[in-house]
């Protein structure tokens, strides 16, 4: 049996990811921050083939933990970079996590011998950090796709300069490195939506569905998307583990970054469909994923389905 590693393989994506390796019979290591809070883990006990999953605490700062962790890996998936949108100190809480623990990742992974694969769960950030505003001088309905030139601001929201960045560095990393033993890819996912697995309640993603589901704003930042009635771009969170796990058991896709998306609609008929009504307007297509449907084979859900299964 092959093992792939899942780095933050017990968070909303990372679950189905690791959901989807034990499915099709991986041994599958899972990193989480804190091996005392089992509240993080324990609904990945559970799943089918949960006989063939190891849970590890890992810092990804700390390089000596690191190289423990992917020693003995085929794949490994990188999922572990904070979102946080209510940011106190965003060195500390994002730019050190994000890019140095990439950085940290990167290091660690050419001096480790026998990996296949890496994949990286990047961020329409990674492409756009104004998102869901538009790029540049693009337009609400204009579309954008891995064609387009990515597009970045340091007046965007921390959180999303620090994922472009992070990205930057792995671009970077696979031009600098032309000979790598391995493969590197990366998924780059729109507003990831759906049902959480677990019932833990300090999840950005799912905490961001009860909020427009209830039309709730904390802060200025989320008050502000519904003054404007921004449209968001959606993708299931559950397309989303299923492309990660096509790219990391596929060859030959070295240096590609996907956008993986559905469709989009504004955040008044995204508080509809979380409360199972009907949408006023009718979808739009703007961040676009035909990359990732013609190479990777992926059908992507609706967006009113995604949203009626978070309410279910």
């Amino acid at each position: 049996m092959k093992k792939v590693g899942i780095i933050g393989g017990s968070g909303f994506i990372g679950s189905y990811i690791t959901k989807a390796f034990l499915d099709n019979h991986f041994l599958v290591k899972v990193s989480t921050t804190a091996i005392t809070r089992e509240d993080k883990y324990k609904h990945l006990v559970t799943l089918n083939h949960a006989d063939n999953l190891h849970i590890s605490e890992l810092d990804v700062m700390d390089k000596v933990a690191l190289q423990d962790f992917v020693i003995d890996c085929d794949i490994v998936i990188h999922s572990g970079t904070p979102f946080i949108l209510d940011v106190q100190n965003p060195q500390s809480q994002l730019f050190d996590p994000t890019i140095k623990g990439t950085e940290n990742f990167l290091e660690v992974i050419i001096q480790t011998p026998g990996i296949e694969k890496v994949v990286f769960i990047a961020s329409v950030a990674a492409w756009n950090t104004n998102f869901p505003m538009p790029a540049g001088t693009k337009s609400f309905t204009d579309t954008f796709d891995e064609n387009d030139t990515p597009f970045t601001s340091t007046e965007s929201h921390p959180y999303a300069q620090a994922k472009f960045i992070a990205n930057q560095v792995v671009e970077q990393f696979i031009i600098d490195h032309p000979d790598l033993s391995y493969e590197i890819s990366t998924v780059s996912p729109v507003l990831v939506a759906g049902k959480s697995m677990s019932q833990r309640e300090d999840s950005t993603s799912t905490g961001l569905q009860f909020l427009i589901k209830n039309k709730l704003a904390p802060d200025a930042f989320v008050q502000a998307l519904y003054d404007n009635d921004v449209p968001f771009a959606i993708v299931d969170v559950e397309d989303v583990a299923h492309a990660v796990y096509k790219v990391a058991t596929t060859k030959g896709l070295h240096g590609k970054n996907y956008l993986l998306t559905s469709e989009t609609y504004k955040i008044t008929d995204m508080t509809a469909m979380l409360n199972n009504q009907e949408p006023k307007e009718k979808a739009s297509i703007v961040y676009k994923n035909n990359l990732a449907k013609k190479e990777l084979g992926i059908q992507f859900r609706p967006a009113k389905e995604t949203l009626n299964n978070y309410s279910i």
